[in-house]
């Protein structure tokens, strides 16, 4: 997704909200084609963590999508893919979940990982500062996948679709009190890669990822 991204000439939140716009769309169509009804009334309990996670969610990809801008993709999604590790840390805390040998060691392993990296990256500001904004995405990606541990009485896909609809929702207002809209700026190229992240890399991706 980090290669799409580079190539498409809009601000990260505008980004973030199409992304989430169309992902929208297509989870919406496809529950709709399958006869997947969301359930309201089992909705109505765990509706304030899927608001929450569904900003959580927005503003994590304004951060990825940032990170992309200021140092290498590969550097970028290896920051970004340290939440598993945050979650790990987390869990025992949160749900008591026991750390034995192997994951402590892939706790060790990973921060180490991390360290090299960003020793390695250049040493330039720019690159930190992107490794910056990776690692503030992983902790909200983190914070999502937290969160969705306690949203019990919603499927998977229903859940997504309305953290999506919660992200879009959150996002609008941000992107218009700040870069505003800027599709028109975009050529045939820009347009096509922009469709390939909302509808493929998003909602085809979750569709078949549950």
């Amino acid at each position: 997704i980090g290669v799409f991204v580079r190539h498409i000439p809009v601000s990260s939140g505008e980004l973030a909200l199409y992304r989430a716009m169309m992902a929208t769309g297509i989870l919406g169509l496809y529950l709709l084609l399958t006869k997947q009804p969301l359930g309201l009334k089992s909705i109505g309990k765990e509706l304030p963590l899927l608001l929450i996670s569904g900003m959580a969610m927005g503003i994590n990809w304004i951060l990825l999508f940032e990170a992309y801008k200021y140092t290498t993709v590969s550097v970028a999604t290896l920051s970004y893919y340290f939440a598993p590790v945050i979650v790990m840390m987390v869990c025992p805390l949160l749900f008591r979940e026991k750390m034995g040998v192997r994951q402590i060691l892939s706790f060790v392993m990973s921060t180490a990982g991390l360290v090299l990296i960003t020793g390695t990256a250049g040493g330039g500001s720019s690159d930190l500062l992107g490794i910056a904004f990776g690692l503030g995405a992983a902790v909200l990606y983190a914070t999502v996948m937290l969160l969705n541990k306690f949203i019990k009485g919603v499927a998977g896909l229903h859940r997504t679709f309305l953290q999506f609809v919660a992200a879009a929702a959150v996002l609008l207002p941000y992107v218009a009190l700040t870069d505003g809209f800027t599709l028109g700026a975009l050529d045939v190229s820009g347009w096509i890669y922009l469709l390939v992240v909302g509808l493929v890399h998003t909602g085809l991706a979750y569709c078949l990822y549950f």
